[in-house]
């Protein structure tokens, strides 16, 4: 159930043309990481890298963009890795810790596009992207942190 939601939020904000305000190729709000830090906190660290496996590869598969299958699932891993050392360490909060996870999936699909393009001319988008990843990145830890605290982990518990 949580890889469909993930699926159907990675799929209805592709919908959303935030290129339009911002001219930043790849910049999106990063909804289905809600889902990320739900699985994160609720269940395990295992579970949440399946969920994400198969967000990322249906995503691909929906979109009938196969290649952009490499930029989500670098910037997916590096975030998801990001975030459960963070909540781990037990300090940060999830605003914290999905401002993190942001960042580290921009950086992720920055990573992805100088090996895909073999140049490192895309680390030009890496700082506007991360500046970005703030604002993103604490919508989705807010917003997570409510799903979290009133959603249980099974339904009717």
């Amino acid at each position: 159930m949580l890889t469909a939601l993930a699926l159907a939020l990675s799929v209805a904000e592709g919908l959303v043309p935030l290129t339009v305000i911002l001219p930043l190729p790849g910049l999106r709000l990063g909804l289905a990481n809600l889902v990320t830090v739900y699985a994160l906190c609720r269940l395990s660290g295992r579970e949440a890298l399946l969920i994400l496996a198969a967000r990322c590869l249906l995503g691909a598969l929906v979109g009938g963009r196969l290649t952009a299958l490499a930029f989500s699932l670098t910037g997916g891993l590096l975030a998801l890795g990001l975030m459960a050392l963070l909540l781990r360490a037990g300090r940060f909060s999830l605003f914290g810790v999905s401002i993190a996870g942001a960042a580290a999936h921009n950086t992720g699909q920055i990573l992805a596009a100088m090996a895909v393009l073999g140049t490192r001319a895309p680390l030009v988008y890496l700082p506007p992207l991360l500046l970005c990843s703030l604002a993103t990145g604490a919508l989705t830890g807010g917003v997570a942190a409510l799903l979290v605290r009133r959603v249980p982990v099974r339904a009717g518990t």
